[in-house]
């Protein structure tokens, strides 16, 4: 049973310095603590991110700001300082204007946000950290050909004297993370050829079963729609008007709109084959599928509960997304689950730890 109700255990390792750069919540510094690196700096412009970020990681450095607005002297000051171990750069940034569930997104070289991954190349050049990783959408390969930015990160990389980047589309599950979401992850080294790790989960492997809901959020105690648990952290479903408690009790395990009466159906759904997913319940014995900042809302995804009439509370979310118990999130009910579907998986960022931590033994800087 992998419940989020078991903490993790920490390595005791002469810690690798973390900088997380768009670092939400907190999900890849949680990961990465767990493998025994070192988190000792956050970036951030999100105001409730950042009161979550500090309630988990009390001595790091948390920098309130766009990255754009960031004096890379005072980031190159800071490195200086932790120069005595390896540094790795954590780079996540925010990827709504190239995922798929995004349906009103502008044109990607109109969409401010795009420029923030070369935003970070800019502390990368100038700081040169030992390792770089960034996670985001596969979507970021090729909004456009003219206006792509993961080959400009890619290239300045190598300018930068990084030997040749790793980077590909995983699914999440063969890293152990209940769900079936892909992710386009990125690895860089100075210190020679550093691939992704192999995956830990899945067929040919000592995890040959990929985990599911049911490891994960199972032992929570039942709640309804609209209840927050007394006891358990964080353990809060969002409330169902009449009419959607009717939907969901027509739904069965896995099911989904297409398994309403016509009376409970809605006309987009009737005239058209998409929309599988809204509405949908989770299936107990396969992996989530991705969760999304709306992933505590029943009618934004496959976010209801496979058994109870309601969507995944917001503890459920951060389950699936390997967050231990012991981990505290801030803000209003909303709030919170943007941060946790915006999250690196914890386990994706422990599996990437290890590995790091493996090849800078092998580099003789641990």
């Amino acid at each position: 049973m992998n419940s989020c109700s078991e903490s993790l255990e920490v390595d005791s390792l002469p810690g690798v310095k973390v900088f997380d750069f768009f670092s939400g919540c907190g999900g890849a510094s949680r990961g990465f603590q767990n493998a025994g690196l070192e988190v000792v700096f956050a970036l951030d412009a999100d105001a409730d991110a950042k009161s979550t970020f500090e309630k988990n990681f009390p001595s790091a450095h948390f920098e309130h700001a766009d990255i754009r607005e960031t004096n890379v002297d005072m980031v190159h000051g800071l490195v200086r300082t932790q120069r005595s171990q390896p540094v790795l750069f954590c780079g996540c940034a925010p990827c709504q204007p190239f995922t798929k569930q995004n349906t009103s997104r502008p044109e990607p070289d109109k969409d401010d946000r795009v420029p923030l991954l070369l935003e970070f190349l800019r502390f990368i050049r100038r700081c040169e950290p030992d390792i770089v990783f960034v996670e985001n959408v596969p979507g970021i390969q090729n909004p456009r050909r003219d206006a792509e930015p993961l080959s400009g990160f890619v290239r300045g990389l190598r300018e930068a004297g990084y030997c040749e980047p790793a980077y590909g589309a995983v699914s999440l599950k063969k890293y152990g993370v209940p769900q079936s979401r892909r992710r386009l992850l990125l690895l860089a080294s100075r210190h020679g050829p550093l691939e992704l790790p192999p995956k830990s989960h899945g067929p040919e492997t000592d995890n040959p079963k990929y985990d599911t809901v049911r490891d994960w959020i199972e032992e929570l105690p039942e709640i309804a729609a609209g209840q927050t648990h007394p006891d358990v952290p964080d353990h809060r479903a969002a409330r169902l008007s009449e009419r959607n408690l009717r939907r969901i009790r027509a739904t069965p395990e896995g099911g989904g709109n297409r398994d309403w009466p016509d009376g409970l159906r809605l006309e987009c759904h009737r005239r058209s084959n998409g929309y599988s997913d809204v509405y949908g319940r989770m299936s107990w014995d396969r992996p989530a599928s991705g969760l999304t900042t709306r992933c505590i809302s029943y009618s934004n995804g496959r976010f209801g509960h496979p058994q109870q009439d309601r969507a995944i509370s917001v503890r459920e979310a951060a389950c699936l997304q390997t967050f231990p118990m012991d981990y505290e999130f801030d803000g209003s009910l909303s709030s919170m689950a943007r941060q946790i579907g915006n999250a690196v998986p914890v386990r994706l960022a422990t599996v990437f730890g290890h590995h790091m931590n493996e090849h800078l033994a092998d580099a003789g800087l641990l």
